[in-house]
């Protein structure tokens, strides 16, 4: 599993352009789980401890609400992280619904695409 850590969502709307391109290059595409989050969140941390076993089915971009340049990210989630994105569409808040996490990536999977 690759671990991205993505702070600005204006670059990283490129930056996540940019990954999802050259993922899909390559041979194996995984979708990108995209955490909201901030520092001292031990939800989020007690989130990322529940998805390690499905680590290796998408690589984790980490947006951290708190910094000025994700000011509209911090007041949509300011009260309701973490909160996950699954390639760019919203998936879950407050905690892993392993269920959904699990029926999404299958989706994906039998797709046979990350995005």
């Amino acid at each position: 599993m690759l671990w991205f850590q993505g702070y600005s969502m204006q670059p990283a709307k490129h930056s996540f352009q940019l990954l999802l391109r050259n993922l899909s290059a390559s041979k194996t595409a995984l979708p990108v789980l995209t955490l909201f989050t901030k520092d001292l969140c031990p939800l989020c941390d007690e989130a990322k401890e529940v998805l390690e076993p499905y680590k290796n089915r998408f690589i984790l971009q980490e947006v951290d609400i708190t910094l000025p340049e994700n000011s509209a990210w911090y007041d949509r989630y300011k009260f309701d992280i973490p909160v996950f994105h699954l390639n760019g569409q919203f998936l879950m808040m407050h905690r892993v619904d392993v269920s959904k996490l699990e029926k999404q990536l299958q989706k994906l999977e039998q797709q046979g695409v990350g995005g």
